[in-house]
């Protein structure tokens, strides 16, 4: 049996000089041409965070509260993976662990993991208590960086199952949203026999031919937000599912860089009325950057992409998930899944629910109305 090892986060003081450094010395674009955020993150917002982030961003806070939490690391198929582990003091509490993605991080689930782990705390029932496992995936945050190739979705998923065995859980829940969302699906189609039900908020589902041919007007919803991600949306995803490598130098030597490349997707993505902090905080956007550029991983955590692009949605095989299924669709994800769509790869949907207010980055933008999904999910699969 590998060891656990406990982790603390402790970054050097002369990384924060250095990052302070760094942001003195921008070498700044000239304005974007309209007035708006069409061609990407405004000059006058980008030089405004910056300057904060230089002034008066408190990174030490942010890590206290990281470190408030149980971490650990684990080696794992040759790979060191870092994840926070909170025990629920019920002893009725149900294992869970809960995927992030790119461009997101551990940070998303800070707000949600005490009420999921000790609900009474919080308002809530003993009997909806969870041990909450939050890894963060390969190549992102404080997990280790692949030193070579075959990291991707499905390599992924096994090693969640090997975590969670590892941790003691013989039979667990997942859940995912982003790339998560796609790990969980993962998890669910190879049922290794120890997942018992998955919950996401972002089911990897097309549009059935018919559809297409014959769009409802719930359909039409969702295709409108696939064509205008193709067209406008997907410059990202194209470029670190095909030249990782290239972008990585930019963002990892550049802290202005990393941060547009990362803020720009919690504009377009979140719940936020035309303006990211309209949904998070400041502190809570940065902490967030924090995760890439601390690690040094805007290469690592692109290369996500290259592994598995294109596998993790479609698949080779059978990919279609049987263990019971629970999917939470926020208004203003990418593409708000119709459960029509989600039904020709789901094929358990014991749990559906369409929200009137959220975005891409659930636990993180609606931290209540994400425990209750998933407290209402899996009391479903638990019964």
């Amino acid at each position: 049996m590998a060891d656990i090892t406990p982790f603390t986060i402790a970054v050097p003081e002369d990384q924060l000089d250095d990052l302070k450094l760094r942001l003195n010395h921008t070498r700044w674009p000239d304005a974007e041409t309209p007035d708006d955020w069409s061609q990407g993150l405004p000059l006058a917002y980008m030089k405004e965070v910056a300057d904060y982030w230089r002034r008066d961003y408190d990174w030490r806070a942010t890590e206290a509260r990281l470190n408030a939490l149980d971490q650990f690391t684990t080696d794992i198929d040759g790979l060191n993976v870092h994840f926070i582990h909170v025990r629920s003091p019920e002893p009725t509490a149900r294992p869970l662990i809960m995927t992030h993605g790119w461009p997101g991080s551990i940070v998303e689930f800070y707000k949600v993991i005490g009420p999921l782990s000790d609900p009474v705390a919080h308002g809530g029932r003993a009997e909806d208590a969870f041990h909450v496992v939050c890894p963060s995936l390969p190549g992102y945050g404080f997990s280790g960086k692949p030193a070579g190739t075959g990291w991707g979705v499905d390599r992924i998923a096994a090693a969640w199952d090997q975590l969670m065995v590892r941790l003691g859980y013989d039979n667990y829940f997942a859940q995912g949203g982003d790339w998560g969302s796609a790990v969980t699906t993962a998890i669910g189609y190879q049922n290794l026999g120890h997942c018992v039900g998955i919950h996401v908020n972002m089911p990897n589902a097309r549009a059935p031919k018919e559809v297409l041919a014959d769009p409802s007007a719930r359909d039409a919803v969702a295709l409108k937000g696939a064509q205008f991600y193709q067209e406008w949306d997907s410059g990202y995803s194209k470029q670190q599912s095909t030249r990782p490598q290239t972008l990585g130098y930019g963002l990892v030597d550049s802290p202005v860089g990393q941060a547009a490349w990362v803020l720009e997707k919690f504009y377009a993505w979140t719940d936020c009325n035309g303006h990211p902090e309209n949904a998070l905080s400041r502190d809570e956007l940065l902490d967030n950057v924090m995760m890439y550029w601390l690690t040094a991983s805007g290469a690592s955590s692109a290369r996500l992409y290259w592994e598995s692009f294109g596998k993790a949605f479609s698949g080779a095989g059978d990919t279609n998930v049987r263990l019971p299924t629970g999917c939470s669709i926020f208004p203003k994800e990418i593409v708000p899944t119709p459960r029509s769509w989600a039904e020709t790869r789901y094929l358990n949907i014991v749990y559906w629910n369409e929200l009137d207010r959220g975005g891409h980055f659930a636990a993180f933008e609606q931290p209540e109305l994400f425990v209750k999904e998933l407290q209402a999910c899996f009391d479903l699969m638990a019964r």
